[in-house]
């Protein structure tokens, strides 16, 4: 059980004052300072999350020109491709793109790279293909920046390309680390990363970029703007599983993608609902990322990931349901692959000198190369240091790395160029290949000139607010919902209190794997209910530490608990009870 060290935000802004100018709870206002929105406008457009808020997509460079070239595309009965990705953003962007273009008629058809033949983004020989298949122009989505061989073979072959994207833009660094940025000779780039691309927004993801493409492509076409909008339900799924920052654009677009998700008429979506069992549930931002999500990016995973691209256009109720259960499927067969090599590589660690590193380096031949990430992942989670999973891969080792916040993986990778044949990424995360005898030099290097202490290695659980019990309400329930959707840069708010009172203590469920604590209201004879779900061990552990094996059996009147929790209404048989949900605990001193 690895010790967490909490620690409480803290600011300068008078946050009394800013909740009474605001009108909301002052739990809330909290929240929002330490989001980093703390002033009147700013709050409301947050609450507000409203479509009229959205940027206006002329303003992101070359989008009068990608679109022009599109409209003359469609006028001229041009045959287009959508070239797309494999994962959920790409594979939304491509739905968005092809329903949108088969709309103004278009003479359309999109290509999905595979994963382990053709690899991620542009591929020559595809391109060649789609040449011969009579393809006059390339419509890009999620991928393209890079592509910088792939897009001067295209305009050698005569064909005209337009680039969406949303990753960063390649660079060469000199000696003295200036960095010249190589830009692709598209037609037209769409990438508001580029640093000469005013557009006020830099955040979006591929899907979140189609959505904004379409906006404009739209409003030349003289199609009606709602028509734009019902797209936000597609391009929502997308931001979601991309795992960009929930703020600004993104939150508009997730926010108002959930509401359409609720009361879907999209065939596909609808099916994929009932089958993961969420038919006439609350859709929330957790079931796109941990349901929803994984279901379509297990196809680019196992198989093809025009699958769920199809399942998102599919217009035929019982197809829908077959590809709804496909997808389930392989999500599920995901899982069980994940788990296992997941475990395989704690025994290994476990098993040797690695886990005294700063830095893990694991090399398995036999991760299958398109979930080494989540293995990484997973074992960073678990162990809180930088994990890099390599895999056989076709030609060399390849894999996936993550990381954690002290540590920018990107920024130490680049010290260690000479040894890697090919990377990428960003602070948090990256991908990989280097020949095989050189993984036990990177190891050796990445460890060598890392400067984390065991301070940084220890979990942070950042609070958000020290908040008493007799204070949750079905009022600030309502107003922390308000706050929704939860993901990177708005993070579930993390609300703690000190010195509770455990009156009883329940072991539940059919595994005896939940803990349900009944909890004294601080002031008052009142008690609420506590759950924790797989904490029951790490509960025992705790009291018979301190108190003993029999403690547990005997007595709970005098067991104090400080915790970090999230309050919640649970429905039952027709009866509404604040519970809270129990995130962290600790015995109290």
């Amino acid at each position: 059980m690895m010790e967490r060290k909490w620690m409480l935000r803290r600011s300068n802004i008078n946050i009394n004052e800013l909740a009474k100018n605001a009108a909301i709870d002052e739990t809330i206002a909290c929240i929002l300072i330490n989001r980093g929105i703390s002033d009147i406008e700013a709050i409301s457009k947050f609450k507000k999350a409203s479509i009229n808020d959205l940027y206006d997509p002329f303003l992101m460079k070359d989008m009068d020109k990608g679109t022009e070239l599109i409209k003359s595309a469609i006028l001229n009965n041009k045959n287009i491709v959508i070239y797309g990705d494999y994962d959920a953003d790409g594979v939304t962007s491509t739905a968005i793109f092809f329903k949108a273009l088969k709309r103004l008629g278009a003479k359309v058809k999109y290509h999905v790279p595979d994963r382990e033949s053709e690899g991620y983004g542009m591929h020559s020989e595809r391109v060649k293909s789609l040449k011969g298949e009579g393809i006059e122009v390339i419509l890009t989505c999620d991928n393209g920046i890079a592509a910088i061989e792939q897009v001067r073979l295209a305009k050698e072959l005569g064909m005209e390309i337009v680039i969406t994207d949303h990753h960063e833009v390649q660079f060469i660094e000199d000696e003295e680390g200036n960095r010249e940025y190589i830009i692709p000779q598209a037609d037209a780039i769409i990438n508001p990363k580029q640093k000469d691309c005013t557009y006020p927004f830099k955040s979006l993801c591929g899907a979140g970029i189609a959505f904004k493409f379409i906006q404009a492509l739209y409003k030349k076409m003289d199609v009606d703007i709602n028509e734009a909008y019902e797209l936000i339900e597609i391009a929502g799924i997308g931001t979601i599983c991309d795992v960009v920052d929930l703020v600004d654009e993104n939150r508009i677009i997730a926010k108002n993608a959930l509401k359409m998700l609720n009361t879907t008429k999209n065939l596909g979506l609808k099916a994929l609902i009932e089958v993961i069992g969420m038919k006439d549930k609350k859709i929330s931002s957790g079931t796109v990322g941990f349901q929803i999500g994984p279901c379509i990016n297990a196809t680019g995973r196992l198989d093809t990931a025009a699958l769920s691209v199809e399942l998102l256009l599919c217009q035929d109720t019982e197809k829908a349901t077959e590809l709804a259960k496909l997808l389930n499927d392989f999500n599920k067969q995901r899982q069980s692959i994940t788990t296992s090599n997941v475990e395989e590589i704690i025994s290994q660690i476990e098993s040797s000198d690695i886990k005294n590193d700063r830095v893990f380096v694991i090399y398995k031949e036999d991760v299958h190369e398109s979930i080494a990430g989540i293995v990484a992942g997973r074992i960073k989670d678990r162990y809180n240091v930088p994990t890099i999973v390599l895999t056989k891969g076709k030609e060399m080792p390849k894999g996936s790395a993550r990381s954690i916040e002290e540590y920018n993986l990107f920024e130490e990778l680049l010290k260690c160029k000479d040894l890697l044949s090919k990377f990428g990424g960003h602070p948090m995360a990256a991908g990989l290949s280097l020949e095989e005898d050189k993984i036990q030099l990177l190891r050796a290097e990445l460890n060598k000139n890392c400067n984390l202490t065991e301070e940084d290695i220890v979990p942070k659980v950042r609070i958000d607010k020290r908040l008493p019990l007799r204070n949750v309400s079905y009022e600030l329930i309502e107003q922390l919902e308000m706050l929704e959707p939860f993901g990177k840069g708005n993070e579930s708010p993390v609300l703690a209190e000190k010195d509770v009172v455990v009156e009883r203590v329940y072991i539940l469920g059919k595994d005896q794997n939940t803990l349900k604590l009944n909890c004294r209201i601080g002031g008052t004879n009142l008690t609420i209910d506590a759950l924790a779900f797989g904490k029951v061990d790490e509960f025992k552990e705790l009291v018979a530490k301190r108190y003993g094996e029999d403690f547990i059996r005997d007595r709970y009147g005098d067991l104090k608990i400080d915790c970090i929790f999230s309050p919640y209404v649970n429905e039952y048989n027709g009866v509404k009870k604040i519970q809270i949900r129990l995130s962290d605990f600790r015995l109290a001193n």
